[in-house]
């Protein structure tokens, strides 16, 4: 949408819109539309607030151009721009969506259920549950397209055995989240193929470090303890995880982010080994010789092999007498749970679309607060030498002293056993041999670039 940004001052970026861009209901967009979004993305009921980090107002200056007001220099403000969408002020005021629907509330909002923007694809149709079709937008302005896709449509299929079908059917071109007990069959057949690369995503168990009690262990909350924490840790085969459970589709790690990140480290990379006999003399001097019971709550079909994985965990708490009580649910649903601190241990991936360990510290283990300071810190870990580093790095602009900062809180985050780090994903995406599609780290497939043969 921006042609250039210049730096008025290190905390005014003055940013320059693409002329003649239009909205799909053919309405122009305007710094009015881009200020308002901005706006929009900082409301208290906002998930996107953690891209917004560091922006103290947003201004037109004129019809085309947008300046931005910064608390301080901000190093990774265009990264977090790029994770930002634009939406028409006037389509929003129109259906009464002007404020970001607040996730911890029920009830509906409109634009939860529909979408209206400048992108090359614009939605067609969207039947909850069953289908969503985006068609080429014909009021397109950012110049030609690599693709011949005129028009996609997703198909949301729950079970990971009737996805596969699908695709070995034809009846689908391509499925995202294949699950590793299935590409065998899928590179078995002469008109598919199976491309893949690791994720930019951590998978890790995040626990409940604030409540005082948990309901399975009266008068206390063992998971406050470090050494139980550490316990946990250690008793969790995770190459036995990725070479079972996962089947070879995990990058195991000791670190909050994966290798592309900025902020990570080999040290930080390295994790305690797997110790059953040290887990439980750790729990012993905790004083919980004989162990504990614990709430579980995992995610189904979100990440790859997700409940396996949780059941397999459980299985290994219970070889040093944790009793972890395991529920898994879906997505939706499990969101909900964490982000009203329900569980006491959770599932959780973490993908970092800035590629810098700011988004993942300052979401996950920066002390709950404002502007996405533990936005998805579930647990409520908090530690003020965390909160400093993470504060310090959000405005420091000399690269290698931030890159400093975000690898010291890595690793604080590490000893203080804020998390408990698994793997990274390895993704694998199953296709028909005639689409060309390039892999991504974060996920996303760019359907600007894909190609149907």
């Amino acid at each position: 949408m921006a042609t250039r940004w210049d730096e008025v001052s290190p905390t005014q970026i003055r940013f320059t819109l693409r002329p003649g861009a239009l909205f799909s209901d053919g309405s122009p967009v305007t710094a009015d539309d881009v200020v308002f979004s901005l706006n929009r993305a900082m409301a208290r009921t906002s998930t996107y607030a953690i891209y917004t980090q560091g922006i103290d107002r947003v201004a037109a200056v004129d019809a085309a151009t947008v300046d931005i007001f910064l608390k301080g220099p901000s190093p990774v403000l265009l990264n977090q721009l790029t994770e930002l969408r634009v939406m028409s002020r006037a389509w929003a005021e129109r259906h009464k969506a002007v404020q970001p629907k607040d996730m911890q509330s029920s009830g509906g909002h409109y634009a939860h259920r529909n979408a209206m923007g400048s992108g090359p694809f614009m939605v067609k149709e969207w039947a909850r549950g069953q289908r969503l079709v985006l068609v080429r937008n014909p009021r397109w302005s950012g110049g030609p397209l690599e693709t011949n896709v005129t028009e996609i449509v997703f198909l949301p299929v729950k079970e990971a055995s009737a996805r596969i079908a699908a695709l070995l059917s034809g009846r689908v071109d391509l499925v995202l989240d294949p699950q590793p007990q299935d590409l065998a069959s899928v590179r078995g057949d002469a008109a598919l193929k199976v491309i893949d690369g690791i994720e930019n995503r951590t998978i890790f168990l995040g626990m409940d470090q604030y409540r005082d009690e948990l309901p399975g262990t009266k008068g206390a909350n063992p998971l406050k303890d470090l050494r139980v924490r550490r316990a946990l840790y250690q008793a969790i085969d995770v190459q036995g995880l990725v070479r079972g459970t996962m089947r070879g589709l995990g990058q195991i790690t000791g670190a909050l982010v994966a290798p592309q990140v900025n902020g990570w480290s080999e040290e930080v990379h390295r994790r305690p080994p797997y110790a059953p006999d040290a887990a439980r003399r750790l729990l012993a001097d905790a004083g919980y010789p004989d162990g504990f019971t614990v709430d579980f709550a995992c995610p189904k079909n979100r990440y790859v092999n997700d409940a396996e994985v949780c059941r397999a965990i459980t299985a290994m708490w219970a070889q040093v007498g944790v009793h972890a009580r395991l529920r898994t649910l879906p997505f939706v649903a499990y969101m909900q749970v964490l982000q009203r601190y329900q569980a006491e241990v959770y599932l959780l991936g973490w993908g970092v679309p800035t590629f810098d360990a700011l988004y993942t510290l300052q979401s996950l283990v920066r002390t709950v607060g404002a502007g996405g300071d533990g936005n998805f810190n579930a647990g409520r870990y908090s530690n003020p030498r965390m909160d400093s580093l993470v504060d310090r790095a959000k405005t420091e602009s000399d690269r290698q002293v931030r890159t400093r900062l975000l690898t010291e809180a890595l690793q604080l985050q590490n000893d203080t056993v804020a998390h408990i780090p698994l793997y990274n994903q390895l993704i694998p995406w199953a296709m028909k041999k005639n689409v060309d599609v390039i892999h991504r780290a974060d996920n996303r497939i760019d359907w600007r670039r894909v190609q149907i043969h």
